[in-house]
């Protein structure tokens, strides 16, 4: 028997290029993207709502990048966060130079905003030398004005047409790391635009209808306009643009893809930060270890794998449960509440007995059942690891040093 996704359109064949860990296109699994609505510059904000975005489904999350500010605080959100980050730039080329600066996994530029040719190809240029992909975000919205009377107002044809520009000022520095979106607010417009898009380059595209607005028309819309091009086999990574909470951004596209066969259904959701310079054990290794433990067990909850104790609690606080990682031993935490200390080794049984508990009794009597002296060597632990680690773990400064010395040129 036929699967879900076997009875759709065969999905195109595009080049295939990496976002961070994330490959995007050339048979890839389809991505689930969102973007934060936090001011960029606000640090553990972000994080906590990258942490929730990746609970919810996303597998990249774009981030605004419009001001010096941001960017620094792009330099410290990177290296903890667990899913790639995109910076978003619109008018101004030293904010996309200082986020590449950042260490950012890849940029999305806007064709009708970011206008010079010379600044075009210095961001390329700069991004190609770092390996780091771009996102030609062409908006209907926000067309060239050049094109937008050339073509009779905002076309497929004229969408099509920025794109192609911009991919000319990449090629003449030889970058052609790119993946390419011509979103309109208008679905069967942006239908037509993709289609043809789809046409005409062997980029991967990313999907989405812009300015979709609150629900519920807002999901239908992206979904009448998203769904409409996967099944024809078009898209390589997908967006839902909601007047909402970005969470429902991530949950709907997961959930779109899981419905049409597109990606795999999956009770458990085990999310994990990519550990970094306070990290005490391998995260890699205790994430992967969790995984294969709790793969059988089909436990509806998300749980989450911190590498630190400092962070680590407060960043997946919305995670069902979760553990993290301190010196020779791990802190056990419901909905960022610590409830156990256990030992390093017994970190992963911990974890799974912990993760069944949760399921049976719920998580008002987990809590309950907390050990009482948990929080209070929590703190001594977090203490210890600040005093011999210091704030500054990710060498983040040196990176805010650099972009302020590019911003303030």
């Amino acid at each position: 028997m036929e699967t879900s996704a076997e009875l759709l359109t065969p999905r195109r064949n595009t080049r295939q290029i990496s976002v961070g860990k994330v490959a995007v296109g050339g048979g890839a699994p389809i991505s689930v993207q969102s973007m934060t609505t936090t001011k960029t510059a606000d640090v553990e904000g972000t994080l906590q709502q990258i942490y929730q975005l990746a609970a919810a489904g996303a597998d990249i999350v774009r981030c605004t990048c419009n001001k010096a500010e941001a960017a620094e605080g792009l330099a410290q959100i990177i290296p903890r966060s667990p899913v790639p980050i995109v910076a978003d730039i619109h008018f101004h080329v030293e904010m996309a130079l200082a986020a590449l600066e950042a260490g950012v996994d890849g940029l999305r530029l806007n064709p009708g905003n970011l206008r010079k040719p010379s600044e075009i190809k210095l961001v390329a240029q700069e991004a190609k030398d770092r390996g780091v992909p771009i996102r030609i975000g062409v908006n209907a919205g926000s067309l060239h004005p050049d094109l937008y009377e050339r073509f009779g107002g905002a076309t497929p044809e004229a969408l099509v047409e920025s794109a192609r520009m911009e991919l000319d000022y990449f090629r003449e520095v030889g970058f052609d790391d790119v993946k390419i979106s011509v979103k309109a607010s208008s679905v069967a417009l942006m239908i037509a635009s993709y289609r043809l898009a789809s046409e005409t380059f062997d980029y991967p595209l990313h999907l989405g209808v812009t300015e979709a607005g609150p629900l519920p028309g807002g999901l239908l819309k992206g979904t009448a306009g998203i769904a409409t091009l996967l099944a024809e086999g078009i898209g390589d990574t997908i967006r839902y643009s909601l007047t909402a909470d970005p969470v429902e951004e991530a949950r709907a596209g997961r959930m779109l893809l899981e419905s049409m066969g597109l990606r795999e259904r999956k009770g458990l959701d085990l999310i994990a930060c990519p550990s970094c310079g306070r990290a005490e054990v391998d995260v890699i290794a205790v994430a992967n270890a969790a995984q294969e433990a709790l793969k059988d067990r089909n436990l509806p909850i998300q749980i989450a794998v911190m590498g630190c104790v400092v962070n680590g609690p407060g960043e997946a606080r919305d995670a069902d449960l979760g553990i993290a990682a301190g010196k020779h031993r791990g802190h056990l935490f419901i909905k960022g509440e610590v409830v156990r200390v256990v030992k390093e080794d017994e970190m992963v049984e911990a974890l799974v007995e912990e993760a069944e508990r949760l399921v049976a009794e719920g998580v008002e009597a987990r809590l309950a059942a907390a050990d009482p002296k948990a929080a209070a060597a929590a703190e001594q632990d977090r203490l210890a690891l600040l005093e011999d680690k210091g704030t500054d773990a990710n060498k983040s400064q040196v990176k805010i040093e650099s972009i302020r010395r590019r911003t303030e040129a």
